[in-house]
């Protein structure tokens, strides 16, 4: 039995849950088909208790999934067992920190949209510590640079990765002139790569009516694991029914659709540079 599941291990038992009520079976019914008690089916969906390959193909049988790509990366997530360098700060940071880095490291493609604040996978070091600064109650200085250092290392982006941000994430310096010129040098330099693009939101587009779409949209292996990640007071929300994956994709479309094209975002972000 498992004291904390991740937020990919709660997935994982979401999922079944979600199968099994489109059979239309409750966790009885279901316990019987399997062999097992209810409780073992309630452990399971609730991520406190694992599935094995064998018995995850049998619910998926009996609740009449045929959907192969699908089962086959359920089956992939209940049997996956590498412990990723995040883990060397579980019980020293809360677990949404640890959760939204599993989430990055197993998503097929990443989208930000940032009105506020520039994303933290683009962050310079002062950037994120002056972030960090800024919270109440204040951290202590080693809750802070286990942050600050956390944030560091989950910067390797391998994988597309596209941002829409808008002028004002830009232009609020959340330390002094010299960090946000910093900052804005390393993303114009990370714009550069080939899997990431960096789409600008200048101030004055008209009729700009979504600064509430600040997220963080990750497509998984299949589309049906897709997740929306959102911040709130007591860390980071995650989403995943498919009325609310389909409401931010078209959140995200729109956003992109009146954001500057990459080439003209570049020239835009430089020339901010060049005023500070």
């Amino acid at each position: 039995m498992r004291r904390e599941p991740t937020a990919r291990q709660l997935r994982l038992a979401t999922e079944l849950r979600r199968l099994r009520e489109a059979a239309g079976l409750n966790a009885r019914q279901a316990a019987a088909l399997l062999g097992v008690s209810p409780a073992q089916i309630t452990h399971i969906e609730s991520g406190l208790a694992g599935v094995s390959e064998k018995r995850l193909r049998r619910l998926a049988s009996h609740y009449a999934c045929t959907d192969d790509e699908f089962i086959d990366t359920l089956v992939t997530m209940a049997t996956d067992r590498t412990r990723g360098w995040w883990e060397e700060y579980r019980g020293l940071l809360p677990t949404s920190f640890l959760d939204l880095v599993e989430l990055e490291h197993h998503a097929a493609f990443l989208r930000d949209v940032a009105i506020l604040y520039v994303p933290g996978l683009l962050q310079t070091e002062d950037y994120a510590r002056a972030v960090f600064s800024g919270r109440v109650p204040e951290l202590t200085h080693e809750e802070l640079e286990l942050r600050v250092h956390h944030r560091m290392r989950r910067q390797q982006i391998t994988i597309p990765y596209e941002l829409v941000i808008h002028e004002s994430a830009l232009r609020i310096r959340v330390s002094d002139r010299a960090a946000s010129q910093a900052q804005l040098t390393k993303l114009l330099e990370l714009s550069e790569a080939d899997n990431i693009t960096v789409r600008v939101i200048p101030f004055d587009l008209d009729g700009f009516a979504r600064a509430a779409s600040t997220m963080t949209y990750a497509d998984g292996p299949v589309p049906k694991l897709d997740t929306v990640v959102r911040d709130v007071p007591h860390g980071s929300a995650f989403i995943d029914s498919e009325a609310q994956l389909s409401a931010f994709r078209t959140r995200f479309r729109k956003v992109e659709a009146v954001s500057l094209d990459p080439a003209r975002s570049r020239d835009f972000i430089n020339r901010l540079a060049k005023e500070l």
